[in-house]
């Protein structure tokens, strides 16, 4: 996580994010995730799931446990901005979940809060990947 207020401290704190989350760190992860961080996730079928932040760190804490991190860490930045103590990323992930191969497009909403970039609301779209 990043303490810069920039593009750049807000691209450090998605980095750390991701590796928080590939590693199952809770204790990283509490740190970026914003106590009242909202997550919603819409499934190819369209459905969407949302959850709390404790859901959120429970779901990904049994989906990356007992998997190797490699598989769960391509990415690709699509847009990175950062405006006064608001910040918001674009990014596209390929990762095995639940057992099969998906590409996530996200939508990261963060906000510049008690000295450090905190991750507020994700929305995820996940679709299979045909390259896999």
């Amino acid at each position: 996580m990043s303490t810069e207020k920039s593009e750049a401290g807000v691209r450090a704190t998605i980095d750390a994010l991701m590796e928080a989350g590939v590693t199952a760190n809770t204790a990283d992860l509490d740190q970026i995730y914003h106590r009242d961080m909202q997550i919603v996730m819409i499934d190819p079928k369209g459905t969407a799931s949302r959850f709390d932040k404790p859901a959120f760190m429970a779901m990904l804490n049994e989906t990356v446990s007992g998997t190797d991190p490699d598989d769960h860490r391509w990415a690709q930045y699509n847009s990175v901005e950062a405006e006064g103590n608001h910040g918001h990323v674009a990014i596209t992930r390929k990762v095995p979940l639940g057992g099969d191969n998906m590409i996530l497009n996200l939508s990261i909403d963060l906000i510049f809060e008690d000295c450090r970039w905190q991750v507020t609301r994700e929305v995820i779209f996940a679709r299979p990947n045909p390259d896999a």
